[in-house]
């Protein structure tokens, strides 16, 4: 009997949601790093073998919207919530349940789909304290079932895929078996390239800067793609910032991410990187239409 079913994965910013959505699948498809609110947009991606296939949906983290682009953000994550076969959240090792916990769990509470919770990050901590976590959710009466994981070292990875195909029901397989995400090559070089900004740049700056690729062309008779990007900033600081000195910072961030594009598109890719400022724009309706941020 061959499964299939929709899963919505939610949490707190900065809880390993993409990370464990990447090492499900295996491959990157979402972006990580260490500052919260990463991923911005619902990023839908496939898992499949020969016993299910699964479509999970990759989520912003829950957050008080400070701007538009927060407000989209939460709207992607109650749009995800709707009409799901099972519900993840994930927290990670913290040994108190805080306030945007709270929050999520009031919102899960309500759905009628399936639901687990994956505390992730057990590798940072000891079992006794995963443990006290464990309990203090399972005091909610919430979850059918609680797992521990770390997605960053693959632990309890393969266990919670295997878990996911007992909550799901007899299926089609929706997608080509080799379908990986419904998202277009251009927003995932965007994705890339602004990862790789926010490793390389200073915390006051991250939240403040969108990617925009411009263009995509393979040359032809050659195994090349030119791609041209641009860094959008709110502030003149910023963009001196994001360039670094002598353009250090900007090679950098291009140097990376051309490394993973061309992992992503199997050929040689050249890179070409500019950076704007545009005040506010994450407070602009059309610029965040064109960014892929607002559904207005």
């Amino acid at each position: 009997m061959f499964k299939s079913g929709f899963v919505t994965i939610i949490g707190r910013p900065n809880v390993g949601k993409s990370t464990l959505m990447n090492n499900m699948i295996g491959e990157k498809i979402s972006i990580m790093s260490d500052k919260p609110q990463t991923t911005r947009n619902k990023i839908q991606t496939v898992y499949t073998d020969k016993e299910a296939q699964i479509i999970f949906l990759d989520t912003p983290g829950i957050h008080k919207p400070k701007n538009h682009l927060g407000e989209f953000m939460n709207t992607e994550v109650d749009e995800a919530l709707d009409d799901m076969d099972l519900v993840i959240m994930i927290t990670d090792e913290s040994s108190k349940i805080g306030p945007g916990d709270e929050y999520i769990l009031e919102k899960v509470k309500s759905m009628n789909s399936k639901k687990l919770l994956v505390i992730n990050k057990i590798d940072k901590h000891s079992k006794e304290n995963m443990l006290e976590v464990s309990n203090q959710f399972e005091e909610y009466g919430i979850f059918d079932e609680i797992l521990l994981i770390s997605a960053l070292t693959d632990v309890g990875v393969k266990g919670l895929i295997e878990k996911i195909k007992e909550y799901l029901k007899e299926g089609p397989m929706y997608f080509p078996e080799d379908y990986l995400t419904d998202r277009p090559e251009k927003f995932v070089v965007a994705e890339i390239v602004r990862e790789k900004a926010l490793m390389y740049l200073q915390d006051e700056v991250p939240h403040g800067i969108a990617v925009e690729v411009e263009k995509m062309k393979e040359r032809k008779d050659k195994n090349l793609i030119d791609i041209r990007a641009t860094i959008i900033c709110e502030k003149k600081s910023h963009k001196s910032i994001v360039i670094g000195q002598g353009g250090r910072k900007i090679k950098g961030i291009g140097k990376s991410a051309r490394k993973d594009i061309e992992k992503l598109l199997d050929c040689q890719v050249f890179l070409e990187l500019w950076v704007k400022v545009s005040p506010d724009w994450r407070d602009n309706n059309n610029l965040l239409k064109s960014l892929g941020y607002d559904k207005k």
